[in-house]
């Protein structure tokens, strides 16, 4: 039976409160507030999102509060065409970020998990990840991540993974179980680090692939990208150039949903990477975490700029 959803997340929904400043104030320091936006943000939703735009079929599996900022998160689900079947409803808050963004795109956050975290494994729908083909696990406390994953692997289901900050720093023997039923890991430079306790992120993927996965992703920011694969394979891409980055949150969300919608529609590890990693730059190009391009921007980028 053919799978009717590319990608389905699980992770959390949360609202982004944006602002953007001159330049980030010290302690008693005050600096002017230059524009505000809010919208839906969190790994999961992000990535979702970014896949949908992408021209893909995507779901989530996230959890918001009966509150003003979880009927926003659905609203806008909803108007991304991505489904929304999975989304579960509590009593409490709905989950937040502050995001404050500098003149020249740096970003500094301050979180408020609330409901998302409240997502357990009782939650994971058995049927509704049944019709995915790949199932992408963000930043999510491990034993609904487990249950996701065993889930998503009885049902042949590619499965990637991406920590997040917090989590990073259980490091790698805390989630050996989990790691079994990986196929990707997709980890930043510190979560790397945060992981397997080494700086060097080449020798850090090694360390992560003895847990089981078959490739495990480095997204170094404004240096690029690395992969390496279970069976050797190497690759290395610089970031891509844009004229000028406006807000880098979300990029790594832009990334994953690039990189699994190319790995779905039949890519190459090497082409999907390339177009993961245009998506992220033309993501930053843009205010928001999951202001993506379409798929037809994204190939005239790459042809423009001839990488191939």
């Amino acid at each position: 039976m053919e799978k009717e959803f590319d990608v389905l997340t699980v992770g959390h929904g949360l609202i982004d409160i944006r602002f953007i400043v001159e330049k980030f104030a010290g302690p008693d320091e005050e600096s002017s507030i230059l524009r505000q936006t809010r919208g839906v943000g969190g790994s999961a939703a992000n990535v979702a999102i970014d896949v949908s735009r992408l021209g893909g079929r995507s779901s989530t599996i996230i959890k918001v509060g009966l509150d003003g900022f979880g009927r926003i998160v659905i609203d806008e689900l909803m108007r991304e065409k991505v489904d929304v079947s999975g989304v579960k409803v509590c009593i409490g808050d709905t989950g937040f970020t502050v995001v404050i963004i500098d003149g020249s795109g740096r970003i500094t956050m301050y979180g408020y998990k609330g409901a998302a975290e409240k997502l357990l494994p009782t939650d994971i729908d058995e049927q509704l990840i049944s019709r995915a083909k790949t199932v992408h696990i963000a930043s999510l406390r491990k034993d609904t991540s487990l249950q996701a994953a065993m889930v998503a692997k009885k049902h042949n289901a590619l499965v990637s993974w991406d920590p997040g900050r917090r989590l990073s720093l259980m490091g790698l023997d805390y989630f050996k179980d989990f790691l079994k039923y990986v196929d990707i890991v997709l980890v930043n430079r510190n979560e790397a680090r945060n992981l397997t306790g080494t700086n060097d992120y080449k020798q850090a993927a090694n360390q992560i692939l003895e847990y089981g996965p078959e490739i495990v992703v480095v997204k170094k920011g404004a240096e690029g990208v690395y992969a390496k694969t279970s069976d050797g394979e190497e690759y290395e891409f610089p970031a891509f150039p844009v004229e000028k980055v406006i807000d880098t949150t979300g990029a790594g969300d832009a990334f994953a949903a690039g990189l699994l919608l190319g790995l779905v529609r039949g890519y190459n590890l090497r082409k999907a990477l390339i177009y993961g990693n245009a998506v992220a730059a033309l993501k930053t190009t843009k205010l928001g975490s999951h202001n993506v391009p379409s798929h037809d921007e994204v190939i005239k980028y790459i042809w423009e700029h001839q990488i191939f």
